[in-house]
C-alpha cells in the first residue's frame, strides 16, 4: 500500500502545498493562535519557533501505541515549541522551551526521516508539528526523493487550523490527535486557549474526513486512519465523558482511542491544587466504562511484558 505522501509527491501536488503553506509563515497564522508574527524574518510568537523548525530529539519510539510501535518502534521526531503550551505538559522541558533543541534546515529533517526508515521503524511519527508543517512538508520534498516509503503520522495536540490540516490531505496518513479539554474553562486556565473545545472538534472532524478509521494491516501496524488520544486529568472525569461521547457520536464508534492514565504533576502544575494529584486505577475504570457506555470498542491495549523485554527489562 503506497503512502498518501508519496502519491502526493509524485503527482507534483507536494511542491504546491509546501509553497502555499510556507507563504503562511510571513504573518504566521498555521494554527488558531494567529500570532501574524513575520517567521521568515526571524520573529517568533507561542511556538518559539522562527524560520527553521527545531529538532530536539528523534528515535524509534517503543512507549507509543501498540499499533504504531509493532516490532520496530515508531520512528519520532520530536520538534521543540508549541502552539498550545499546556502548564502541565509531559515534555514541558521542549515544548516551553527551545534551547535544548537544534534549529535544522529541510535537508536535515529529511535525512532524520531516511535513519529511522533505515534502523526498521514502521512509520514516520511527527511529534508536536503544528508549527512546523512548513518546514516538514519541504523536508518530505526531499525525503521521496531520498527513498521515504513510510506512512506519516500526526501527532498533535489537536489545536489546529482547519486550514492548514487541508493543506495536508493526501499527505498525512495517520492523524493522532490529543483531545485534551471539553471545558471551556480548564482549556483558558491550563492553556490559555478558551477556544480548544471548539477548535479541536472541527479539527477532528477534519482530520476524520481525510483518512477515516484507523486501518491496521496484517502485521498489526497501522497504516492509515484517525486515531485519537486523551489524556486523563485530575478531576475532570466529566469532560472525558463528554469527549469520548463526542467522538461515538459525531465521529465514528470504530474510532481507535488510547485513553491515556499516565498524566503527574509535571511543569507548572504546582500552581494549581488541582493538578497535582497522579491518576488512580479506579479513575481509569470509570474512564474505560465510559467509552464502554458511549459504544467506543477500538481502545489501544498496551502490551507491557513486550515493551520491557524490548527495553531490555526482565521482572
Amino acid at each position: 500500500m503506497q503512502t498518501k505522501g508519496l502519491t502526493c509527491f509524485e503527482s507534483g501536488a507536494l511542491q504546491n502545498r509546501a509553497s502555499q503553506a510556507r507563504a503562511l509563515l510571513s504573518r504566521c497564522r498555521l494554527c488558531p493562535r494567529n500570532c501574524g508574527v513575520d517567521r521568515l524574518n526571524g520573529e517568533t510568537g507561542v511556538c518559539r519557533t522562527a524560520e527553521q523548525a527545531i529538532v530536539a530529539s528523534f528515535s524509534p519510539h517503543f512507549g507509543e501505541e501498540s499499533v504504531l510501535v509493532g516490532s520496530n518502534g515508531s520512528g519520532t521526531v520530536f520538534f521543540a515549541g508549541c502552539n498550545l503550551t499546556c502548564c502541565f505538559c509531559q515534555n514541558y522541558d521542549i515544548s516551553h522551551d527551545v534551547s535544548g533543541g537544534a534549529a535544522v534546515a529541510p535537508e536535515r529533517i529529511a535525512s532524520i526521516m531516511l535513519d529511522l526508515q533505515q534502523r526498521g521503524c514502521h512509520n514516520i511519527n511527527f511529534v508536536t508539528p503544528t508549527h512546523v508543517v512548513p518546514q516538514i512538508l519541504d523536508a518530505l520534498l526531499v525525503a521521496y526523493q531520498g527513498g521515504l516509503r513510510l506512512p506519516l503520522v500526526y501527532n498533535s495536540s489537536g489545536y489546529e487550523a482547519v486550514d492548514t490540516l487541508k493543506l495536508l490531505d493526501g499527505v498525512i496518513d495517520i492523524y493522532m490527535p490529543d483531545f485534551k479539554f471539553w471545558n471551556r474553562i480548564s482549556a483558558r486556565t491550563y492553556a490559555a486557549a478558551e477556544d480548544y473545545p471548539a477548535v479541536a472538534r472541527k479539527a477532528v472532524r477534519e482530520m476524520f474526513r481525510q483518512v477515516g478509521d484507523l486501518q491496521i494491516d496484517e502485521r498489526g501496524i497501522a497504516v492509515q486512519g484517525l486515531l485519537i488520544r486523551h489524556l486523563l486529568m485530575p478531576g475532570a472525569l466529566a469532560e472525558t465523558e463528554a469527549i469520548l461521547s463526542f467522538i461515538a457520536g459525531q465521529i465514528s464508534t470504530s474510532t481507535y482511542v488510547n485513553i491515556m492514565d499516565q498524566y503527574r504533576p509535571c511543569g507548572r502544575s504546582s500552581e494549581y491544587e488541582e493538578l497535582r494529584n497522579s491518576i488512580g486505577p479506579a479513575h481509569y475504570r470509570q474512564a474505560l466504562a465510559c467509552a464502554e457506555n458511549a459504544g467506543l470498542t477500538r481502545l489501544d491495549q498496551r502490551d507491557l511484558p513486550s515493551l520491557l523485554r524490548r527495553l531490555g527489562i526482565t521482572l
